[in-house]
């Protein structure tokens, strides 16, 4: 069947609708005629923004425009857009009823989502796969052939400039050798240690001579700040001064992004920069590793390990052991190793 209008439904944080930019690029080449929104939420409409292979973005606010109303409001507006297929890799109750309530026709999501039962059909939610892979398989009735799977983002002229301005602001000179070090996430759980960011940070400006970059969210600022301060360099600290393609556009002028198991992992990735993502209460297993080659996880084996999707306030244990037992000296080596190899 040849769909003319189709709906993307996925309200879920940055890293999520990333992830599903293979899957936005599928459905182009498998209809490339259609009309192809996604309905998001306000925080992530920089993510998709010049993507070329999107028509439109419908943004709800789920958060702040809680209540029957305003989820009335945005079945109305979809209902509008009269489309003929929804695709839903979002597995809550809200985005199963939201593609039901809007009468489209075709609903593709995954068995384990909450509002299954409103789906036409149902894919298999295996758990032991990439995110991406996991997406493109809500698209196995179409089978498209993709020989390029990787997540993208679309950075603008404009993002350039701005990230160029930024890095010349803070000393750093077109050519420089840049280490971009992401030290947050909303989870505790997932946060390596500061003090030991700051000790990577600092082996690298002395062995290897790296500029050192610290990115993040507004929220992320006062904690790029503290490692900031632990440093014998002061770094640029770029967090809380840039959106979503911003801090991709400076990414890309980075020779490897060290990271937490957070967003800016899948940023990296979709630049096509190397990441060496450190991963605490939460493990590559779940789907949410760095997508494609020359990426490095450091973890460590433990039986506590994971003890949630998402990952905790605090440890369980009180031990904090899967952060606790990653040295600066492991992590370093391993940036220094990509260095020298020049990947």
């Amino acid at each position: 069947m040849e769909h003319k209008q189709i709906l993307i439904i996925q309200t879920a944080f940055i890293g999520d609708v990333i992830l599903c930019t293979p899957l936005i690029k599928g459905l182009r080449k498998t209809f490339p005629d259609a009309f192809i929104s996604f309905l998001l939420i306000p925080e992530t409409e920089n993510v998709l923004k010049n993507n070329p292979h999107l028509n439109e973005m419908l943004v709800y606010d789920k958060r702040k425009k809680r209540g029957l109303g305003s989820f009335l409001q945005i079945v109305t507006r979809v209902k509008q857009g009269k489309f003929d297929l929804a695709v839903i890799p979002h597995r809550s109750l809200r985005s199963s009823l939201l593609a039901y309530l809007s009468d489209i026709p075709e609903r593709i999501g995954f068995d384990r989502a909450v509002g299954s039962s409103l789906f036409t059909r149902k894919v298999v939610y295996k758990a032991n796969v990439h995110e991406v892979g996991r997406n493109l398989s809500l698209l196995s009735d179409f089978t498209p052939h993709l020989t390029d799977t990787s997540p993208e983002l679309f950075p603008s002229p404009e993002d350039f400039s701005h990230a160029r301005k930024l890095l010349s602001d803070a000393g750093i000179a077109e050519g420089d050798e840049i280490v971009g070090v992401a030290p947050g996430s909303i989870w505790a759980t997932k946060r390596w240690l500061p003090e030991r960011f700051a000790e990577v940070a600092d082996l690298l400006l002395k062995q290897a001579g790296t500029k050192i970059v610290l990115l993040g969210s507004e929220d992320d600022r006062p904690l790029c700040e503290k490692i900031a301060e632990s440093m014998t360099e002061t770094p640029a600290i770029v967090a809380g001064k840039t959106s979503v393609l911003q801090s991709a556009a400076i990414m890309s002028l980075c020779r490897v992004i060290l990271s937490n198991d957070s967003a800016p992992v899948h940023i990296a990735s979709a630049m096509r920069i190397p990441v060496v993502a450190i991963f605490g209460s939460t493990i590559p297993e779940f789907g949410f590793a760095p997508y494609g080659v020359d990426h490095v996880i450091i973890q460590r084996e433990l039986d506590c390990r994971p003890c949630g999707i998402h990952g905790k306030r605090e440890c369980p244990e009180r031990h904090f052991r899967c952060m606790q037992d990653i040295s600066a000296k492991e992590v370093s080596e391993v940036l220094l190793s990509l260095l020298k190899k020049g990947v």
